[in-house]
């Protein structure tokens, strides 16, 4: 399913196909989780500012509206009437980060829901069934995402319990989708990398999942608290056992500047809630760097956001509008600000990908990896 095109150093350039599309990598996927962008994006939205893979949640829809109620409604690409790809995470990194009250065992998690406090328990089958439910075209296996700093001795047993969880999944979600009626009979599972930042753990960690040969492998656990250095020197170590012929996913990362390293790296799918959280903050991303809209200097701004962005928002409206609708508290202004930052995101990688079939990608990051983090 994964076509390998290209190949600058370790930066790829490849296509993977879904039952509902070809995904062209590198890619950035957007962050619907509760089946919806936050800041009043609709599916016809993504579509039209260059979204290929959009991402949703199994504890968030497990917990509200249920998934079986939107099996019933005929699976999530119906219920949101989105008919792209849609990679569904495994809610575990909700689990730990959200919930209260947690139990650890090793049949699964016991928690409260954020959300009514309702006593919850998830563990591999239930998570893949949940997500079977949804008929995502990915579904991420279900694990732990550790605390950074953690005790190695604590870590590794979380790893060597993730890869038992993760044979489980396997095996869950072949019978699911396997089911007469299943809502997604193509739908994959992806394996993913833990081990904090314990160079041996990961490593050793990798190559017992990557004997499982999933259709496509993730590094989770990282920007949960290491350094920059620390998350690149760990995409570069696992990166280096991951399958060349599978697709490679960084969990939750990042900024413009840590997508174009990741690229560089050897990553072809990234996601991260950071361009829609920030754009609800008036922080929007230009080609020069990123601009803080409520900034006073703004306020008689006619230029659109970014001159050179032919996104929907800078064809037609000024800094300066923009920055009322952020002062006078205006829903407007979310939606325009989350519209134009998801915009670019989908652009860069565009152009990422562009630089790599042209053979430039060296210069394209050179350029740009340090230039776009930075605040004007």
């Amino acid at each position: 399913m994964f076509k390998l095109l290209s190949q600058e150093g370790n930066a790829r350039r490849g296509e993977y196909t879904t039952p509902h599309g070809v995904v062209q990598t590198p890619v950035f996927m957007n962050v619907g989780t509760q089946a919806a962008i936050k800041g009043g994006l609709s599916a016809e939205d993504l579509a039209r500012i260059g979204c290929q893979v959009e991402l949703s949640n199994t504890y968030h829809l497990h917990v509200r509206p249920g998934d079986a109620l939107i099996r019933e409604m005929g699976g999530l690409h119906r219920f949101m009437t989105w008919d792209g790809p849609i990679l569904t995470d495994s809610g575990g990194f909700q689990i730990f980060s959200l919930a209260t009250l947690r139990k650890i065992r090793e049949e699964g998690v016991y928690f409260q829901s954020h959300v009514d406090g309702r006593k919850i328990f998830m563990g591999p089958e239930e998570s893949m069934r949940i997500q079977a439910n949804l008929g995502s075209d990915i579904a991420m296996a279900f694990d732990e995402c550790i605390e950074i700093p953690s005790p190695y001795a604590y870590v590794k047993a979380s790893c060597d319990r993730t890869v038992r969880w993760l044979e489980r999944c396997s095996r869950a979600l072949t019978a699911y989708t396997q089911e007469d009626g299943a809502v997604n009979p193509g739908q994959v599972l992806w394996g993913i990398n833990q081990g904090a930042v314990y160079p041996e753990l990961r490593r050793e960690h990798m190559l017992r999942i990557a004997e499982l040969e999933l259709p496509g492998y993730a590094i989770g656990g990282l920007a949960v608290g290491e350094t920059k250095e620390e998350m690149y020197d760990t995409i570069e170590l696992v990166t280096e056992y991951m399958p060349k012929d599978r697709p490679r996913y960084l969990m939750g990362v990042g900024t413009p500047g840590n997508i174009i390293e990741g690229v560089y790296r050897g990553i072809d799918f990234f996601d991260c809630v950071m361009p829609a959280r920030n754009g609800r903050h008036a922080h929007l991303y230009t080609w020069n760097g990123v601009i803080n809209l409520k900034n006073e200097k703004y306020a008689r701004d006619e230029r659109p956001i970014d001159e050179t962005c032919d996104c929907p928002v800078c064809r037609r409206y000024s800094r300066a509008y923009l920055r009322h609708l952020f002062k006078a508290e205006e829903i407007l202004a979310l939606r325009l600000a989350v519209m134009h930052n998801l915009s670019f995101y989908n652009t860069l990688t565009r152009r990422i990908r562009q630089a790599l079939d042209e053979g430039r990608y060296g210069a394209f990051r050179a350029e740009y990896a340090e230039k776009l983090d930075r605040r004007i």
